[in-house]
């Protein structure tokens, strides 16, 4: 076979996936694996036994994150590296980040089989706590390797339970020796789910991810004052939820001036001291902001700031909203961006250019080096979620494009010797 006409095993990858799904699944057949926790370690040793009868040299860094190693012709150039994560939220489905490294594993199983040898080496990487639900912060390995975070302050994170980062690594035996972000790459590549509607409602089979969204959080308070609901006129009131109310339909008029290039949410809010017979006095609240471009997320945060001077003014309240954090948008790299458009054009399936309204770990790495993403659809736009899906045939379109993507960073060494 040659390798333009070179295809994955799609049964192979389709019986993968359900396979590490029993690792954390669920009554309604979704996965509840969170980083580092014991279901984490069982698919983390299933993924290295899978590699290393691959043929690959598997690796671990002090943050857990696990780099198998595939030889190249030329093992002096750096390798290209592709992959993503195996934890989950804790209502999470099969799909998310498990596609993205499980088909990283069939390139390589299909490379073997073809007898094909890479002019540069591979490597498949999972990356640790990518989904943040057990430790914060979110992609912290992929930071920590970027440079965002010095590794011992990510091993002293704590979950819930107060146990660290480092005390989870250490017992499921996967805090390694190699020090994050001693590994280099030519580049990475990631294949994921949408988890977002557009592709399925197109119907396009493959989302060339030219960029992902930034993010702007903030934290806000609303002080008013807390007086009897029976006896206080409605027009004497300062009540911080109604302020709230207002000020939660400009944050959505505020994204809606930018649709579809802006989302923004507020996703987090209470009243102090609540009860049904008590104006509320004291509210705090957070807004979640995005977009894809720098001056946009500057705009919305002028319109959010203007419309806390406005309500504040008017209701007679105190509103204060702080930023917390800003992770500016991410442009992938134009020639890897090209690469995924033209192997999805070769082998004839139906595409378009798409922003990531999630962050990934590519997200991060693409501030240290070359990197992109390819996306397959999910069923309804749906994830985070047990009822998360994927057909099996645009799974193994997306690993295709992976396949013919990394060939054409990589260089084929020799012919086919199969």
């Amino acid at each position: 076979m040659k390798p333009s006409n070179l295809q994955i095993d799609s049964s192979r990858l389709w019986r993968d996936i359900h396979d590490t799904a029993k690792f954390g699944g669920t009554a309604k057949g979704g996965v509840k694996r969170l980083t580092l926790s014991e279901e984490d370690k069982q698919v983390r040793d299933w993924f290295r036994d899978a590699c290393e009868a691959a043929g690959c040299e598997v690796h671990v860094d002090a943050l857990g994150t696990m780099f198998a190693m595939r030889p190249g012709r030329d093992n002096t150039k750096l390798p290209v590296g592709f992959g993503s994560h195996l934890d989950t939220q804790p209502t999470g489905g099969k799909f998310d980040g498990v596609l993205g490294t499980l088909a990283a594993l069939e390139v390589i199983r299909t490379l073997n089989d073809a007898g094909i040898e890479t002019d540069a080496p591979l490597c498949i990487v999972n990356w640790t706590n990518e989904e943040g639900s057990r430790f914060a912060p979110a992609t912290m390995a992929s930071a920590a390797y970027a440079g965002e975070y010095e590794t011992e302050n990510i091993l002293g994170r704590r979950d819930a339970d107060g146990v660290s980062v480092a005390d989870a690594l250490d017992r499921i035996g996967y805090r390694g020796n190699e020090a994050v972000g001693a590994r280099k790459f030519a580049g990475f590549v990631e294949l994921h789910i949408e988890q977002g509607p557009l592709l399925e409602a197109e119907n396009k089979t493959i989302g060339v991810v030219e960029r992902g969204q930034g993010i702007a959080w903030f934290d806000g308070s609303i002080t008013g004052f807390a007086s009897h609901a029976g006896t206080t006129p409605m027009p004497l009131r300062r009540d911080a939820l109604l302020a709230l109310a207002e000020l939660a339909l400009a944050v959505e008029q505020a994204a809606l001036a930018h649709c579809p290039n802006a989302v923004a949410t507020i996703g987090e809010a209470g009243i102090e001291n609540a009860s049904r017979n008590v104006v509320p006095g004291n509210i705090y609240f957070t807004i979640d902001a995005r977009s894809g471009a720098t001056d946009i997320l500057d705009r919305m945060y002028d319109a959010f700031r203007q419309a806390v001077t406005q309500i504040a003014a008017q209701r007679g309240v105190g509103i204060e909203l702080i930023p917390v954090w800003r992770k500016e948008p991410t442009v992938f790299d134009a020639g890897f961006v090209q690469a995924i458009a033209q192997a999805s054009n070769e082998l004839g399936y139906t595409s378009r250019r798409i922003t990531s309204g999630a962050i990934h770990d590519a997200c991060n790495l693409s501030t240290v080096m070359p990197a992109a993403m390819i996306f397959v659809p999910c069923k309804d736009g749906i994830s985070h979620n047990e009822l998360e899906d994927a057909t099996q045939a645009d799974c193994a379109a997306g690993a295709n494009v992976l396949l013919h993507t990394v060939l054409k960073l990589a260089g084929i060494a020799g012919e086919n010797k199969g």
